[in-house]
């Protein structure tokens, strides 16, 4: 029995190493596919763990050392101390400079993300209730994208994860993400890239990534936004530079701005006119 829980909790744990999406029974983050989620990864493993590990045994300590030598059998007269300076002074002191600590690689990691370097592609997200709308401002792109229902799933295809539109980026690029939302509250999120942003109505806040392996990579709305909060899956596809070129041509016939078209026959018009 204790042979078999071994191996299911290290295969639960080298099954999430390997996961672009959230799996069963998962333990840890999704495997980094951006150089933003690796810090994250990096800070969370070696530095948020060791220091809570370090404190909760010490504190443990503390708590066993207490009850066993100032148990009631052991003093009888219980002690009047009330103060002890230097302890105080080590108590406010040490969770200072533990936090000191703490905040220097959190303050680096937080300036990167928030410092979107020269895109390559640029992609906006619009939240609706309940799906997410897809534009590419510089290709003349719109679509939506529409969480794929149980019974129209085929093979392979995660539950509540999979759309019917996705979105393709080159990989080793940097895609600059501009996200709003039509009508509420809603949160774009894709874990593997270490990306998270609220999509606020009458707002455009942005981020962006760098992918640097391909594949398909599955997010979903993190922030409550309705009945139908969750079935609002994120779904991207990084692909290379060579398939990345031919999507476009597809998707500039299928998924054409019509606004833009009549825009431009309207221009046409005038200098017609003129």
């Amino acid at each position: 029995m204790i042979k078999k829980s071994i191996f299911i909790f290290f295969g639960v744990l080298s099954g999430a190493a390997l996961a672009n999406e959230p799996k069963d029974w998962q333990l840890g983050f999704q495997k980094s596919a951006s150089k933003s989620m690796s810090d994250i990864v990096w800070f969370h493993d070696y530095m948020l763990l060791p220091i809570i590990t370090a404190i909760t045994a010490f504190v443990l300590f503390l708590l066993l050392y207490a009850c066993f030598r100032y148990r009631a059998t052991k003093n009888k007269i219980a002690s009047t101390t009330s103060h002890n300076t230097l302890i105080e002074v080590i108590w406010t002191l040490v969770p200072c400079l533990i936090l000191i600590v703490m905040a220097v690689p959190s303050f680096k990691i937080l300036y990167s993300q928030d410092t979107i370097p020269k895109a390559d592609v640029t992609i906006k997200a619009i939240g609706y209730q309940w799906y997410w709308g897809y534009e590419y401002p510089d290709e003349n792109i719109i679509f939506d994208s529409y969480m794929i229902a149980d019974e129209d799933l085929k093979d392979n295809q995660p539950r509540l994860l999979t759309v019917d539109n996705e979105v393709f980026v080159p990989v080793n690029k940097v895609v600059k993400v501009m996200i709003t939302a039509n009508d509420v509250l809603h949160a774009w999120a894709l874990p593997s890239f270490g990306v998270k942003r609220d999509a606020v109505p009458g707002r455009i806040n942005e981020t962006w990534f760098k992918a640097e392996r391909t594949g398909t990579f599955y997010g979903q709305c993190s922030e409550l936004c309705g009945i139908k909060h969750a079935f609002m899956p994120i779904t991207v596809n990084v692909v290379t530079e060579e398939e990345y070129n031919k999507w476009l041509e597809k998707a500039k016939i299928e998924f054409a701005k019509e606004d833009v078209k009549n825009n431009i026959k309207i221009a046409k018009t005038i200098k017609e006119i003129q």
